[in-house]
């Protein structure tokens, strides 16, 4: 089953990047600005619980949705982005076996049963 679900991640990284190239933008971009929002774990400096709140909100696949939705819906190209950045992001992480954080430790995951 973790194969099927890595391959559907991967699935949904290749179109958020294949739309990144369908709403203009050149084929580096998307490349070029994927691991951007890591920049999210600076949180863990504060405790793991700040972290894993602000870690989880940069990696919430529902949240980029809406923000494409948001770029889709008023017009703005770089709303789009953002939210096929973030989802891309987020399934490239999941591909990779990384997923939302629990508050007690960076490496408790929803995809894992413990730390």
């Amino acid at each position: 089953m973790k194969t099927v679900l890595r391959l559907e991640e991967l699935v949904k990284l290749a179109a958020c990047y294949l739309l990144t190239l369908k709403i203009g933008f050149s084929y580096w971009v998307f490349w070029a600005w994927l691991l951007v929002p890591d920049i999210s774990m600076v949180g863990y400096l504060v405790n793991t619980r700040v972290g894993a709140v602000i870690y989880n909100l940069a990696h919430h696949q529902g949240l980029a949705i809406m923000i494409g939705l948001a770029g889709l819906y008023t017009g703005n190209v770089y709303l789009e982005f953002t939210g096929l950045l973030l989802l891309g992001h987020s399934s490239m992480d999941r591909v990779f076996g990384f997923g939302l954080k629990y508050p007690d430790n960076f490496k408790h995951t929803h995809l894992a049963d413990q730390p």
